[in-house]
């Protein structure tokens, strides 16, 4: 009993612990975290150690000594604003399957949650404002006429835009991106919006956001005095003019409590 309890505790010595989430969270919605465990023992690997975080558990059966094991968890949070992952707990029934032991490891991972994204019926609006386009195409992406490249998958990006076979030989979802038509921009103002529940009003306006994005439609949007100009994906990720869909999104996120 002595050995197992001092091979035991030495297996959930000395470790650190980092996460990395997505850029993109949102309310609701699932996402993978990334977790690496790091074992700081100089002279022995650990076995058998299982990774508490959120809801889910994943089994490393060995990290070598001064070594690195990654694994993936599941997290959803259900409110927008901010949050953040305080903690993680490790655990492992090594040596000989008698006793699981525990052992807590503090994190200071903080995370924006954007709101939950929500089909609402001023969403029409998306569809005057493609009704409104012109027919001149423009060298920009969007969802409308001939494939300009292959980008990574974005949050929002059609199924069948995916790219199976480049995604096969990456190892990562891709996404076509194609030629984008002319079209009028799209000033969304938060209190002008006739919706009275406010998160189903927060969320509405977020759907727009998004699926202008996608769509590469010119979104901007106008809270109280603060005004974010109307912006394209291209020209955010250029970075000329407007605000990027992250900025307006984290506006409407922590709306009302900071």
């Amino acid at each position: 009993m002595g050995i197992s309890g001092f091979f035991g505790r030495r297996n959930l010595m000395n470790y650190r612990v980092g996460i990395s989430a997505p850029d993109e969270i949102y309310a609701g919605t699932a996402i993978p975290v990334k977790f690496v465990l790091t074992n700081r023992k100089r002279f022995m690997p650990s076995f058998l150690i299982k990774v508490k975080l959120g809801d889910t558990e994943t089994l490393l059966p060995v990290v070598a000594k001064e070594g690195k094991a990654a694994g993936l968890a599941t997290m959803a949070f259900p409110r927008r604003g901010r949050h953040r992952i305080d903690d993680v707990y490790i655990s492992s029934v090594f040596p000989f399957n008698f006793f699981i032991r525990f052992r807590r490891i503090d994190l200071d991972l903080d995370v924006i949650v954007f709101p939950a994204v929500k089909k609402c019926s001023i969403g029409g609006l998306i569809g005057r404002v493609e009704r409104s386009k012109g027919d001149r195409t423009l060298d920009k992406t969007g969802f409308e006429a001939e494939m300009l490249s292959i980008r990574n998958y974005q949050y929002g990006d059609p199924q069948k835009y995916i790219h199976w076979k480049a995604s096969a030989r990456t190892g990562e979802l891709k996404t076509k991106e194609f030629s984008s038509l002319a079209h009028r921009p799209l000033l969304l103002e938060l209190d002008k919006i006739a919706i009275a529940d406010l998160e189903e009003k927060i969320s509405c306006v977020a759907y727009i956001i998004v699926k202008s994005f996608r769509l590469n439609i010119s979104v901007g949007l106008k809270i109280g005095t603060r005004v974010f100009s109307p912006v394209t994906r291209i020209s955010a990720e250029t970075g000329k003019g407007g605000y990027g869909k992250a900025a307006m999104l984290k506006e409407l996120a922590l709306y009302g409590s900071e």
